[in-house]
């Protein structure tokens, strides 16, 4: 038995063509995919973003409750980690440059064995000392960005003008480096039994830079402007420059769609589908213009980044060219991987195993909580998304609990560290004490308030509704699955919530 990831970053779900994507964007390789495995209908994220996401990839429960970006922690239960001590060899391919900075260095040593592709977004891959700003796109700064996220995106910004000087023939794209290192491994590999696969690529992520043979299937796209990379937050822009983004963002996801088709083709040619697991993935997706903003984190957890793609074939019923409503999410796929190999999963794991919601749509959960730390703390049913928003502004009491004190670029600094203290330990930490440092979060969402959303009848979010009942049961869902995370008190007291419910 085998299995491989396929894991896109920032894959939206309503633009792919199984999901009912609009006909101008071209995915015909996801509805080939479709056809050969279960489309998962109602999949949702857990902890965001990017790294969080992939702490539950390994743990298999929600950490946004107790922890911003950071690494896997001492106490962490990695599934990567259990597949290879029980003989299960595993290999991770990417281009993601975000496990090589200071928030993520515990992640790529849970694998056997892992390959890095360099080049992506503001990866510090190429240096010039002098950089004549060439193609640096001419844009005011908004009021409503921090200063530091806009000088990060400024850097970043620099490095990445750098970095495409590198990359301009289509094999010296990251995501094409990536896919050929992930293709050799099943090449060399296949005949051999009992391995794992995670061949993950950054792209659709921003920026949206892809060979011109994808740009040409949208002959509105205008490569000139170069809008190819959105600053976080309000939309400023003009249309026309929306419009851009957008076909830049289909272009990049076409470049996508083409490489999944070779990880198709390999498995039809060397007959892998008997005996071989395949889940394609994402950590979530994201706003492109919907409900005025940009991106995501700094704006609730609309369902255009929430509510996420998910295809998974399991040799073992056969299933395919089927859809499954059962709400399910990424915590669930570790307890999968593990499960497909015959393993137990840690006590601690709060996902289930799918083999039974791919066989006959056997549900897992009643509802899925998700968020990001110092935000809202977000619950769906499947049919209504409630958001809570903190109580005030101040975004008070809130701390991290970590024994890994890093952010996603760097260490915590002292300043931050002069009021420490000793927490713990909560159900999950082995019994160990953990690090207790006060944190702000994301205080500037209080403004949005709490958000109800009944996705039956406005499936696009464009209007809350206010009903107390309805409003009474999501919270009473919310306060149960926070229970269950051994969520820390002060969150519920943050969230203007009854602890004991």
């Amino acid at each position: 038995m085998k299995a491989i990831m396929v894991m896109f970053d920032t894959l939206n779900r309503h633009m792919l063509s199984p999901y009912g994507g609009p006909t101008w964007i071209k995915t015909p390789q996801f509805e080939r995919l479709a056809e050969r495995s279960v489309v998962f209908g109602n999949s949702y994220i857990g902890s965001m973003p990017c790294m969080p996401a992939r702490r539950e990839l390994h743990t298999g429960r929600y950490n946004f409750l107790h922890r911003s970006w950071g690494p896997l922690e001492p106490f962490d239960d990695s599934a990567i980690e259990q597949l290879g001590q029980a003989g299960v060899y595993t290999h991770l391919v990417t281009d993601h440059q975000h496990y090589w900075e200071d928030g993520g260095g515990t992640y790529h040593p849970r694998y056997q064995s892992f390959e890095f592709v360099r080049g992506q977004e503001g990866d510090p891959w190429k240096g010039e000392v002098e950089d004549d700003g060439t193609g640096e796109p001419n844009r005011p700064a908004d009021p409503n960005i921090p200063a530091p996220l806009l000088n990060i995106w400024r850097r970043m910004q620099r490095q990445d003008r750098i970095n495409r000087k590198h990359i301009q023939a289509e094999e010296e794209f990251p995501q094409a480096r990536t896919f050929a290192e992930g293709l050799e491994f099943i090449r060399n590999n296949a005949g051999a039994d009992r391995w794992f696969l995670q061949l993950e690529t950054f792209d659709p992520h921003e920026p949206f830079y892809s060979p011109a043979a994808y740009k040409k299937l949208y002959p509105g796209l205008n490569d000139s402007a170069g809008w190819d990379w959105p600053v976080y937050g309000p939309v400023t822009e003009a249309d026309e420059e929306v419009e851009q983004m957008r076909l830049q963002y289909a272009a990049l996801l076409s470049m996508c769609d083409h490489y999944l088709g070779q990880v198709v083709d390999t498995m039809d040619e060397l007959d892998l589908w008997k005996d071989t697991m395949l889940i394609v993935n994402t950590d979530h997706g994201f706003l492109l213009g919907e409900h005025g903003q940009w991106a995501k984190c700094v704006q609730p957890f609309y369902n255009e980044v929430a509510h996420t793609p998910l295809f998974i074939w399991d040799p073992r019923s056969g299933k395919q060219g089927e859809t499954r409503n059962s709400l399910v999410q990424t915590i669930d796929l570790p307890a999968t991987l593990l499960d497909f190999f015959g393993l137990e999963k840690p006590e601690d794991m709060q996902g289930a195993a799918l083999k039974e919601t791919i066989e006959s749509d056997k549900p897992v959960r009643q509802a899925a909580l998700f968020g990001i730390h110092g935000g809202h703390v977000c619950v769906t049913d499947g049919r209504y998304v409630y958001m809570r928003a903190a109580v005030t502004s101040v975004n008070e009491p809130l701390y991290e609990y970590t024994l890994m004190p890093t952010h996603m670029r760097s260490r915590f600094q002292p300043a931050e560290l002069q009021e420490i203290e000793l927490a713990g330990p909560f159900s999950f930490t082995k019994g160990m004490q953990v690090l207790k440092i006060p944190s702000r979060g994301n205080g500037h969402l209080h403004r949005y308030g709490n958000l109800l959303f009944d996705l039956e009848q406005d499936p696009q979010q464009r209007e809350p509704i206010h009903d107390e009942q309805v409003e009474k049961r999501m919270i009473a869902l919310l306060q149960g699955l926070m229970r269950d995370s051994a969520a820390p008190s002060e969150q519920f007291q943050r969230l203007g919530l009854d602890e004991e419910g």
